[in-house]
Parts: C-alpha cells; structure tokens; sequence
C-alpha cells in the first residue's frame, strides 16, 4: 500500500470513530417521546402509591403497588389524612381508592408507618 493509501484510510477511521460517539450525549429535558415527566405532581414522587385493599383502625394494606406485591401499613396518633386537599380521617377512606402514602419504617422493629395519607383529587401545592 502506498503512504496515501494509509493517510486516507486512516483519516476515514478517526472520522468514523468521530461520528460514532457525537450520537452520545447528555439527554436534554423535554426531548422525550412523551414530553417530560419531571413536572408532573413532584411533590409526590416520593411517596407510595397504592390502591386500598383492607383498612381498620390500626392500619391498611395497600394492593398494585410499585412494588407489585401487597404493603402493609400502621396508622400512629400522628397520622395525617388528607383528602382533596383538605384535612380529613380515616374514617373517610374506603376500599378500592387510590392513595398515595408517606412511609416511615422503624429502625428497631422494621414495621411500616403511614405518616401521611393522600386520597382524592391530588393537585400539587407548593
């Protein structure tokens, strides 16, 4: 092969390994196939969502979690329950509705506590 020959063959490699990593790069918000999904109801995105399988006074399981499985959850004095963004009780809560929980576990007996129960329409409040 002539010195030309490699140059240009060279050449087209770097250029070639060029444009393969200019297609990576940083995910730019809002490019998504569906928009961007980080503005919808943040305040909630920590919190457990679920639908209400079995609810008493001590507690409620919830079923079609993200986990999949059922989750079992204990009310304290301190539970809060709101409902349309409203303060409400427990007692307003029904089987088959959609809640969304903020869960505490206890480091010493590793049981589940709801600290604050979410039901109705949820519109984020800042």
């Amino acid at each position: 092969m002539s010195l030309r020959t490699i140059g240009i063959l060279i050449t087209f490699c770097l250029l070639m390994a060029g444009a393969a990593t200019a297609q990576e790069g940083p995910i730019v918000a809002g490019t998504g196939r569906y928009g961007d999904a980080s503005g919808t109801a943040p305040k909630y995105k920590n919190l457990l969502y679920g639908v209400i399988k079995t609810i008493d006074a001590h507690g409620m399981v919830l079923e079609k979690t993200k986990a999949g499985i059922d989750q079992t959850f204990k009310f304290k004095s301190k539970t809060k329950f709101i409902h349309d963004n409203k303060p409400s009780s427990r007692e307003d809560l029904k089987v088959g509705e959609q809640v969304y929980v903020d869960v505490h576990k206890d480091n010493k007996t590793g049981e589940l506590y709801g600290r604050q129960v979410i039901s109705g329409i949820v519109v984020p409040v800042d």
